[in-house]
Protein backbone atom coordinates (compact mmCIF):
# COMPACT_ATOMS: atom_id res chain seq x y z
CA UNK A 1 0.00 0.00 0.00
CA UNK A 2 1.53 3.43 -0.72
CA UNK A 3 1.58 5.56 1.76
CA UNK A 4 1.47 9.80 1.39
CA UNK A 5 3.13 12.31 4.07
CA UNK A 6 3.98 15.95 4.11
CA UNK A 7 6.96 17.17 4.71
CA UNK A 8 8.83 20.28 5.48
CA UNK A 9 12.14 21.53 4.38
CA UNK A 10 14.08 24.54 5.09
CA UNK A 11 16.68 24.89 2.45
CA UNK A 12 18.94 27.55 1.37
CA UNK A 13 20.08 28.30 -2.14
CA UNK A 14 21.79 30.41 -4.23
CA UNK A 15 20.55 32.57 -6.87
CA UNK A 16 21.48 32.70 -9.95
CA UNK A 17 23.07 36.01 -9.74
CA UNK A 18 25.20 34.94 -6.64
CA UNK A 19 26.59 32.35 -8.12
CA UNK A 20 27.95 34.39 -10.64
CA UNK A 21 28.80 37.26 -8.41
CA UNK A 22 31.33 34.71 -7.05
CA UNK A 23 32.60 33.82 -9.66
CA UNK A 24 33.14 37.04 -10.92
CA UNK A 25 34.74 37.66 -7.03
CA UNK A 26 37.21 34.80 -7.86
CA UNK A 27 38.58 35.82 -11.47
CA UNK A 28 41.81 37.79 -11.61
CA UNK A 29 42.10 40.96 -13.49
CA UNK A 30 43.36 39.84 -16.72
CA UNK A 31 40.25 37.03 -16.36
CA UNK A 32 38.07 39.52 -15.65
CA UNK A 33 39.22 42.05 -18.50
CA UNK A 34 37.69 38.89 -20.53
CA UNK A 35 34.52 38.36 -18.66
CA UNK A 36 33.63 42.04 -19.62
CA UNK A 37 34.35 41.83 -23.41
CA UNK A 38 32.22 38.65 -22.98
CA UNK A 39 29.12 40.82 -21.44
CA UNK A 40 29.58 43.52 -23.76
CA UNK A 41 29.37 41.21 -27.22
CA UNK A 42 26.49 39.67 -25.86
CA UNK A 43 24.57 42.16 -24.43
CA UNK A 44 23.54 44.97 -26.51
CA UNK A 45 21.89 46.74 -23.83
CA UNK A 46 25.47 47.27 -22.41
CA UNK A 47 27.47 49.64 -23.84
CA UNK A 48 31.61 50.53 -22.57
CA UNK A 49 33.55 53.94 -22.36
CA UNK A 50 32.07 57.73 -21.70
CA UNK A 51 28.60 58.47 -22.55
CA UNK A 52 28.68 61.78 -23.60
CA UNK A 53 25.07 62.31 -24.84
CA UNK A 54 23.68 65.36 -23.36
CA UNK A 55 20.30 64.82 -23.97
CA UNK A 56 18.06 64.02 -20.83
CA UNK A 57 16.90 60.39 -20.61
CA UNK A 58 13.06 60.67 -21.25
CA UNK A 59 10.63 58.19 -19.23
CA UNK A 60 9.35 55.49 -20.93
CA UNK A 61 7.12 53.82 -18.17
CA UNK A 62 5.24 51.37 -21.12
CA UNK A 63 2.61 48.96 -20.32
CA UNK A 64 2.79 45.63 -21.85
CA UNK A 65 0.60 42.20 -20.69
CA UNK A 66 2.34 38.84 -21.34
CA UNK A 67 -1.04 37.49 -22.35
CA UNK A 68 -0.75 39.55 -25.56
CA UNK A 69 -3.39 42.01 -24.50
CA UNK A 70 -3.45 45.50 -25.71
CA UNK A 71 -3.49 46.75 -21.61
CA UNK A 72 -0.21 47.72 -20.94
CA UNK A 73 0.85 47.20 -17.14
CA UNK A 74 2.98 50.17 -15.98
CA UNK A 75 4.81 48.26 -13.46
CA UNK A 76 6.41 45.91 -16.09
CA UNK A 77 8.70 48.08 -17.48
CA UNK A 78 10.13 51.30 -15.76
CA UNK A 79 13.05 52.66 -17.48
CA UNK A 80 13.83 55.03 -14.15
CA UNK A 81 15.04 51.58 -12.43
CA UNK A 82 18.16 51.20 -15.39
CA UNK A 83 18.74 54.67 -17.04
CA UNK A 84 19.71 58.17 -14.95
CA UNK A 85 20.64 61.01 -16.98
CA UNK A 86 23.70 62.47 -14.77
CA UNK A 87 24.23 58.81 -12.55
CA UNK A 88 27.82 57.65 -12.70
CA UNK A 89 28.37 53.70 -11.58
CA UNK A 90 30.15 53.64 -7.69
CA UNK A 91 32.79 51.47 -9.57
CA UNK A 92 33.88 53.96 -11.49
CA UNK A 93 34.52 56.72 -9.19
CA UNK A 94 37.61 55.22 -7.53
CA UNK A 95 40.99 56.76 -9.51
CA UNK A 96 41.94 55.29 -12.41
CA UNK A 97 45.73 55.32 -12.84
CA UNK A 98 45.94 54.68 -16.71
CA UNK A 99 44.90 56.75 -19.57
CA UNK A 100 43.30 55.90 -23.03
CA UNK A 101 46.26 57.00 -24.05
CA UNK A 102 48.52 54.88 -22.63
CA UNK A 103 50.29 51.81 -24.58
CA UNK A 104 48.80 49.26 -25.78
CA UNK A 105 47.88 46.68 -23.53
CA UNK A 106 47.88 43.97 -26.21
CA UNK A 107 51.52 42.83 -27.12
CA UNK A 108 51.74 40.74 -30.27
CA UNK A 109 53.80 37.42 -29.70
CA UNK A 110 55.21 36.01 -32.34
CA UNK A 111 54.53 32.06 -33.27
CA UNK A 112 57.74 30.48 -33.57
CA UNK A 113 58.19 27.04 -34.40
CA UNK A 114 57.20 24.26 -32.23
CA UNK A 115 59.83 21.71 -31.30
CA UNK A 116 58.43 18.69 -33.24
CA UNK A 117 58.62 20.97 -36.16
CA UNK A 118 62.79 21.85 -35.16
CA UNK A 119 63.40 18.17 -35.05
CA UNK A 120 61.44 17.10 -38.44
CA UNK A 121 63.33 19.59 -39.76
CA UNK A 122 66.45 18.30 -38.96
CA UNK A 123 65.17 14.69 -39.96
CA UNK A 124 64.45 16.05 -43.21
CA UNK A 125 68.01 16.57 -44.03
CA UNK A 126 68.76 12.57 -43.80
CA UNK A 127 68.61 10.56 -46.74
CA UNK A 128 66.09 7.93 -45.84
CA UNK A 129 63.85 5.72 -47.50
CA UNK A 130 59.67 6.55 -47.31
CA UNK A 131 59.47 3.63 -44.39
CA UNK A 132 62.36 4.94 -42.33
CA UNK A 133 60.81 8.47 -42.56
CA UNK A 134 57.50 7.44 -41.83
CA UNK A 135 59.17 5.65 -38.45
CA UNK A 136 61.45 8.35 -37.48
CA UNK A 137 58.53 10.91 -37.51
CA UNK A 138 56.66 8.81 -35.66
CA UNK A 139 59.39 8.66 -33.01
CA UNK A 140 59.92 12.18 -33.33
CA UNK A 141 56.03 12.69 -32.28
CA UNK A 142 56.32 10.43 -29.37
CA UNK A 143 58.98 12.99 -27.75
CA UNK A 144 57.50 14.69 -25.25
CA UNK A 145 58.29 18.49 -24.33
CA UNK A 146 60.90 17.56 -22.43
CA UNK A 147 62.58 15.76 -24.96
CA UNK A 148 61.96 12.30 -23.48
CA UNK A 149 60.38 8.66 -25.39
CA UNK A 150 58.17 7.54 -22.18
CA UNK A 151 57.22 4.64 -24.07
CA UNK A 152 58.46 0.88 -24.26
CA UNK A 153 59.86 0.09 -28.06
CA UNK A 154 57.43 -2.52 -27.93
CA UNK A 155 55.01 -0.28 -27.27
CA UNK A 156 55.59 1.33 -30.60
CA UNK A 157 55.96 -0.82 -32.64
CA UNK A 158 52.66 -2.15 -31.91
CA UNK A 159 51.44 1.13 -32.64
CA UNK A 160 52.99 1.15 -36.31
CA UNK A 161 51.36 -1.62 -37.15
CA UNK A 162 48.26 -1.01 -35.98
CA UNK A 163 48.09 2.72 -37.40
CA UNK A 164 50.49 3.16 -39.94
CA UNK A 165 50.58 -0.15 -41.42
CA UNK A 166 54.22 -0.58 -41.13
CA UNK A 167 56.19 -4.25 -39.63
CA UNK A 168 59.56 -3.37 -38.46
CA UNK A 169 61.19 -5.50 -36.20
CA UNK A 170 62.71 -3.87 -32.64
CA UNK A 171 66.32 -3.82 -33.87
CA UNK A 172 65.44 -1.75 -36.51
CA UNK A 173 63.57 0.79 -34.21
CA UNK A 174 66.47 0.96 -32.23
CA UNK A 175 68.55 1.79 -34.61
CA UNK A 176 66.64 4.76 -35.83
CA UNK A 177 65.97 5.73 -32.55
CA UNK A 178 69.81 6.36 -32.23
CA UNK A 179 69.54 8.32 -35.53
CA UNK A 180 67.03 10.91 -33.79
CA UNK A 181 68.98 10.88 -30.72
CA UNK A 182 71.97 12.45 -33.00
CA UNK A 183 69.54 15.75 -33.32
CA UNK A 184 69.73 18.72 -31.33
CA UNK A 185 69.04 19.46 -28.52
CA UNK A 186 72.03 17.18 -27.48
CA UNK A 187 69.72 14.35 -25.45
CA UNK A 188 66.36 14.15 -26.82
CA UNK A 189 64.78 11.04 -27.69
CA UNK A 190 66.58 9.28 -24.44
CA UNK A 191 64.28 7.25 -22.56
CA UNK A 192 65.70 7.80 -19.16
CA UNK A 193 67.86 10.04 -17.37
CA UNK A 194 70.91 7.95 -17.39
CA UNK A 195 70.57 7.51 -21.08
CA UNK A 196 69.98 11.68 -21.82
CA UNK A 197 73.02 12.79 -19.71
CA UNK A 198 75.30 9.35 -21.72
CA UNK A 199 73.80 11.46 -24.89
CA UNK A 200 75.29 14.39 -24.02
CA UNK A 201 78.32 13.56 -22.75
CA UNK A 202 79.60 11.61 -25.53
CA UNK A 203 79.23 14.84 -27.83
CA UNK A 204 81.62 16.72 -25.56
CA UNK A 205 85.31 16.80 -26.34
CA UNK A 206 87.52 14.12 -25.20
CA UNK A 207 89.18 14.32 -21.71
CA UNK A 208 89.70 12.43 -18.40
CA UNK A 209 87.08 14.15 -16.13
CA UNK A 210 84.49 13.33 -19.53
CA UNK A 211 85.66 9.94 -19.26
CA UNK A 212 84.99 9.94 -15.40
CA UNK A 213 81.95 11.25 -16.07
CA UNK A 214 80.65 8.66 -18.57
CA UNK A 215 81.97 5.80 -16.35
CA UNK A 216 79.79 6.95 -13.22
CA UNK A 217 77.15 7.26 -15.27
CA UNK A 218 76.98 3.74 -17.11
CA UNK A 219 78.61 1.62 -13.69
CA UNK A 220 77.49 3.41 -11.09
CA UNK A 221 74.39 5.56 -11.55
CA UNK A 222 72.30 4.79 -8.44
CA UNK A 223 75.65 5.82 -6.53
CA UNK A 224 76.00 9.01 -8.21
CA UNK A 225 72.27 9.96 -7.58
CA UNK A 226 71.90 8.96 -3.88
CA UNK A 227 75.36 10.91 -3.91
CA UNK A 228 77.32 8.09 -2.29
CA UNK A 229 80.82 9.74 -3.08
CA UNK A 230 82.25 7.18 -0.67
CA UNK A 231 81.91 4.53 -2.61
CA UNK A 232 82.65 6.43 -6.29
CA UNK A 233 86.23 7.34 -4.73
CA UNK A 234 86.86 3.64 -3.53
CA UNK A 235 85.38 2.37 -7.16
CA UNK A 236 87.16 4.18 -9.38
CA UNK A 237 90.32 5.08 -7.12
CA UNK A 238 90.59 8.46 -7.87
CA UNK A 239 91.28 11.34 -5.91
CA UNK A 240 88.50 14.17 -4.47
CA UNK A 241 89.65 16.69 -7.17
CA UNK A 242 89.14 14.10 -9.69
CA UNK A 243 85.84 13.37 -8.74
CA UNK A 244 84.56 16.54 -8.34
CA UNK A 245 85.72 17.38 -11.41
CA UNK A 246 83.79 14.46 -13.27
CA UNK A 247 81.05 15.58 -11.18
CA UNK A 248 81.19 18.86 -12.54
CA UNK A 249 80.90 17.60 -15.90
CA UNK A 250 77.61 16.25 -15.14
CA UNK A 251 75.90 18.75 -13.33
CA UNK A 252 76.49 20.91 -16.33
CA UNK A 253 73.93 19.01 -18.29
CA UNK A 254 70.37 19.18 -19.19
CA UNK A 255 68.35 16.76 -17.35
CA UNK A 256 65.37 18.52 -19.96
CA UNK A 257 66.48 19.09 -23.19
CA UNK A 258 63.43 20.10 -24.59
CA UNK A 259 62.14 22.35 -21.53
CA UNK A 260 64.93 25.25 -23.10
CA UNK A 261 63.12 24.99 -26.41
CA UNK A 262 59.73 24.22 -25.65
CA UNK A 263 59.95 27.47 -23.15
CA UNK A 264 60.92 29.64 -25.16
CA UNK A 265 58.05 29.49 -27.64
CA UNK A 266 55.54 29.78 -24.44
CA UNK A 267 53.96 32.92 -24.55
CA UNK A 268 54.95 34.42 -20.87
CA UNK A 269 52.14 34.59 -18.64
CA UNK A 270 51.85 38.25 -17.24
CA UNK A 271 50.65 38.96 -14.07
CA UNK A 272 48.57 42.02 -13.77
CA UNK A 273 48.54 43.27 -9.67
CA UNK A 274 44.55 43.45 -8.58
CA UNK A 275 45.86 45.88 -5.93
CA UNK A 276 48.78 48.43 -5.09
CA UNK A 277 49.84 49.57 -1.92
CA UNK A 278 52.17 52.48 -1.36
CA UNK A 279 53.43 54.22 1.19
CA UNK A 280 52.56 57.81 1.74
CA UNK A 281 54.36 59.73 4.46
CA UNK A 282 54.75 56.56 6.72
CA UNK A 283 50.89 55.61 5.91
CA UNK A 284 49.58 52.74 3.91
CA UNK A 285 47.79 53.45 0.35
CA UNK A 286 45.22 50.82 -0.83
CA UNK A 287 44.05 51.41 -3.89
CA UNK A 288 42.34 48.98 -7.09
CA UNK A 289 43.40 48.56 -9.74
CA UNK A 290 40.79 49.58 -12.37
CA UNK A 291 42.63 49.67 -15.90
CA UNK A 292 40.71 46.31 -17.19
CA UNK A 293 37.03 47.64 -16.12
CA UNK A 294 35.81 50.03 -18.59
CA UNK A 295 33.01 52.73 -17.58
CA UNK A 296 29.95 50.83 -18.38
CA UNK A 297 26.57 52.40 -19.02
CA UNK A 298 23.06 51.18 -19.98
CA UNK A 299 23.13 52.00 -24.28
CA UNK A 300 20.84 54.90 -24.87
CA UNK A 301 19.37 53.54 -27.84
CA UNK A 302 17.09 50.58 -25.86
CA UNK A 303 15.48 53.73 -24.44
CA UNK A 304 14.70 55.47 -27.26
CA UNK A 305 13.21 51.95 -28.52
CA UNK A 306 11.17 51.76 -25.62
CA UNK A 307 10.02 55.11 -26.30
CA UNK A 308 8.90 54.70 -29.61
CA UNK A 309 6.88 51.58 -28.44
CA UNK A 310 5.15 53.55 -26.19
CA UNK A 311 4.21 56.43 -29.50
CA UNK A 312 2.98 53.78 -30.93
CA UNK A 313 -0.77 53.22 -30.90
CA UNK A 314 -0.77 50.21 -32.78
CA UNK A 315 1.17 47.83 -30.89
CA UNK A 316 1.70 44.50 -32.58
CA UNK A 317 2.74 40.77 -31.14
CA UNK A 318 5.97 41.03 -32.59
CA UNK A 319 6.55 44.55 -31.09
CA UNK A 320 5.58 43.14 -27.78
CA UNK A 321 7.95 40.79 -27.97
CA UNK A 322 10.79 42.94 -28.83
CA UNK A 323 9.76 45.15 -25.47
CA UNK A 324 10.18 41.58 -23.56
CA UNK A 325 13.23 41.16 -24.81
CA UNK A 326 14.78 44.35 -24.25
CA UNK A 327 13.50 44.59 -20.73
CA UNK A 328 15.27 41.37 -20.08
CA UNK A 329 18.36 43.08 -21.64
CA UNK A 330 18.19 45.83 -19.37
CA UNK A 331 17.87 43.28 -16.47
CA UNK A 332 20.96 41.34 -17.35
CA UNK A 333 23.30 45.17 -17.71
CA UNK A 334 22.22 46.62 -14.52
CA UNK A 335 22.68 43.49 -12.99
CA UNK A 336 26.29 43.09 -14.40
CA UNK A 337 26.86 46.89 -13.55
CA UNK A 338 25.64 46.35 -10.15
CA UNK A 339 28.13 42.88 -9.85
CA UNK A 340 31.11 44.71 -10.91
CA UNK A 341 30.56 47.51 -7.80
CA UNK A 342 29.96 44.65 -5.32
CA UNK A 343 32.67 42.86 -6.33
CA UNK A 344 35.33 45.59 -6.36
CA UNK A 345 33.74 46.39 -3.36
CA UNK A 346 34.40 43.31 -1.97
CA UNK A 347 38.02 42.88 -2.96
CA UNK A 348 39.20 46.23 -1.54
CA UNK A 349 37.09 45.52 1.98
CA UNK A 350 39.42 42.05 1.82
CA UNK A 351 42.59 43.71 1.21
CA UNK A 352 42.58 46.56 3.39
CA UNK A 353 41.92 44.33 6.60
CA UNK A 354 44.67 42.44 5.21
CA UNK A 355 47.03 45.10 5.09
CA UNK A 356 46.14 46.97 8.57
CA UNK A 357 46.58 42.57 10.13
CA UNK A 358 50.18 42.67 8.35
CA UNK A 359 50.56 46.51 8.57
CA UNK A 360 54.18 46.03 9.98
CA UNK A 361 55.37 43.85 6.86
CA UNK A 362 53.99 46.22 4.17
CA UNK A 363 55.57 49.54 6.00
CA UNK A 364 59.37 47.57 6.78
CA UNK A 365 59.12 44.54 3.88
CA UNK A 366 60.26 42.54 6.73
CA UNK A 367 59.06 38.78 6.29
CA UNK A 368 59.55 38.39 9.97
CA UNK A 369 57.25 41.25 10.71
CA UNK A 370 53.71 39.05 9.13
CA UNK A 371 52.16 37.92 11.96
CA UNK A 372 49.79 35.11 12.28
CA UNK A 373 46.72 35.18 10.11
CA UNK A 374 44.40 32.84 8.70
CA UNK A 375 40.86 33.01 6.47
CA UNK A 376 38.62 33.09 9.87
CA UNK A 377 40.67 36.63 11.04
CA UNK A 378 39.80 38.34 7.84
CA UNK A 379 36.44 37.28 7.30
CA UNK A 380 35.34 37.95 11.28
CA UNK A 381 36.77 41.96 10.40
CA UNK A 382 34.78 42.42 7.45
CA UNK A 383 31.85 40.27 8.43
CA UNK A 384 31.86 37.98 5.51
CA UNK A 385 32.20 34.35 4.59
CA UNK A 386 35.48 32.34 4.77
CA UNK A 387 35.09 31.20 1.31
CA UNK A 388 34.45 34.56 0.11
CA UNK A 389 37.91 35.35 1.98
CA UNK A 390 39.45 32.90 0.24
CA UNK A 391 37.88 33.25 -3.23
CA UNK A 392 39.71 36.64 -3.15
CA UNK A 393 42.92 35.58 -1.46
CA UNK A 394 43.91 32.75 -3.66
CA UNK A 395 43.60 34.48 -6.93
CA UNK A 396 45.00 37.92 -6.66
CA UNK A 397 47.94 40.17 -6.61
CA UNK A 398 49.22 42.58 -4.98
CA UNK A 399 51.81 45.02 -6.10
CA UNK A 400 54.39 46.23 -2.99
CA UNK A 401 56.95 48.12 -2.79
CA UNK A 402 58.67 44.57 -2.59
CA UNK A 403 57.69 43.09 -5.14
CA UNK A 404 54.28 41.38 -6.66
CA UNK A 405 52.53 39.20 -3.94
CA UNK A 406 50.17 36.43 -4.49
CA UNK A 407 47.60 37.11 -1.51
CA UNK A 408 47.66 34.00 -0.06
CA UNK A 409 51.16 34.34 0.97
CA UNK A 410 50.44 36.42 3.70
CA UNK A 411 47.95 33.85 5.55
CA UNK A 412 49.57 31.42 7.55
CA UNK A 413 49.19 29.48 11.62
CA UNK A 414 50.72 30.27 14.32
CA UNK A 415 52.75 28.63 16.57
CA UNK A 416 54.20 29.53 19.80
CA UNK A 417 58.17 30.23 20.43
CA UNK A 418 60.02 29.67 23.71
CA UNK A 419 58.56 33.01 24.98
CA UNK A 420 55.03 31.69 24.73
CA UNK A 421 54.05 34.48 22.04
CA UNK A 422 52.35 33.49 18.50
CA UNK A 423 54.64 33.80 15.75
CA UNK A 424 53.69 33.36 11.73
CA UNK A 425 54.64 29.84 10.49
CA UNK A 426 56.02 31.46 7.48
CA UNK A 427 58.42 33.20 9.92
CA UNK A 428 60.01 29.89 11.05
CA UNK A 429 60.25 28.88 7.50
CA UNK A 430 62.22 31.63 6.56
CA UNK A 431 64.73 31.06 9.61
CA UNK A 432 65.12 27.26 8.29
CA UNK A 433 65.64 28.19 4.97
CA UNK A 434 68.54 30.40 5.97
CA UNK A 435 69.74 28.36 8.38
CA UNK A 436 70.43 25.55 5.38
CA UNK A 437 71.61 27.84 3.12
CA UNK A 438 74.23 28.52 5.09
CA UNK A 439 75.43 25.09 6.37
CA UNK A 440 78.65 23.11 5.60
CA UNK A 441 77.41 21.74 1.94
CA UNK A 442 80.14 18.82 2.66
CA UNK A 443 78.39 17.35 6.08
CA UNK A 444 74.26 19.26 5.44
CA UNK A 445 72.20 18.93 8.87
CA UNK A 446 69.83 16.65 9.09
CA UNK A 447 66.45 17.12 10.24
CA UNK A 448 67.15 16.59 14.17
CA UNK A 449 70.08 18.74 13.93
CA UNK A 450 67.93 21.70 12.55
CA UNK A 451 65.19 20.84 15.55
CA UNK A 452 68.41 21.83 17.91
CA UNK A 453 69.46 24.55 16.18
CA UNK A 454 65.95 26.31 15.90
CA UNK A 455 65.30 25.49 19.42
CA UNK A 456 68.57 27.54 19.94
CA UNK A 457 66.84 30.37 18.18
CA UNK A 458 63.91 29.83 20.34
CA UNK A 459 61.38 27.83 17.85
CA UNK A 460 61.08 24.76 19.60
CA UNK A 461 59.74 22.71 16.34
CA UNK A 462 59.72 18.91 16.58
CA UNK A 463 61.76 17.14 13.87
CA UNK A 464 58.75 15.73 11.72
CA UNK A 465 57.57 19.64 11.58
CA UNK A 466 60.89 20.51 10.35
CA UNK A 467 60.56 17.47 7.88
CA UNK A 468 57.51 19.32 6.71
CA UNK A 469 58.08 22.82 6.01
CA UNK A 470 61.61 21.38 4.45
CA UNK A 471 59.13 19.48 2.02
CA UNK A 472 56.61 22.37 1.84
CA UNK A 473 59.81 24.91 0.73
CA UNK A 474 61.01 22.11 -1.79
CA UNK A 475 63.93 21.42 0.11
CA UNK A 476 66.06 17.55 -0.34
CA UNK A 477 66.87 15.92 2.96
CA UNK A 478 70.46 16.03 4.15
CA UNK A 479 72.01 13.44 1.69
CA UNK A 480 70.47 15.01 -0.92
CA UNK A 481 72.07 18.47 -0.21
CA UNK A 482 75.53 17.15 -0.14
CA UNK A 483 77.94 18.98 -2.04
CA UNK A 484 81.77 18.04 -2.94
Amino acid sequence: MLKQSLNFKLLQKLSPQQIQLMKMIQLPTQEFEQRLKQELEENPALESGNDNDDDEYNEAEDEYDETGNENIDTDDINIDEYLSDDEIPNYKTQANNYSADDEDKHIPYASGTSFTQHLTTQINTYSLTEEEEIITDFLVGSIDDSGYIRRDLVDILDDLAFTQNIFTTEEELERLLKLVQQLDPAGVGARNLKECLLIQLKRKKEKPSRTLAINILEQSFDHFVKKHYDKLLQKFHVSEDELKEGIQQIEKLNPKPGGSFVGSNKIAEQIVPDFTVRIIEGELELTLNSRNAPELHISNEYNNLLKGYKDTTDKSKSQKEAVQFIKQKLDAAKWFIDAIKQRQQTLFLNMNAIIQHQKEYFLTGDERKLKPMILKDIADVINMDVSTVSRVANSKYVSTPYGTKLIKVFFSESMKNDQGEDVSTREIKNILETVINEEEKKKPLTDDKLAIILKEKGYPIARRTIAKYREQLDIPVARLRKEM
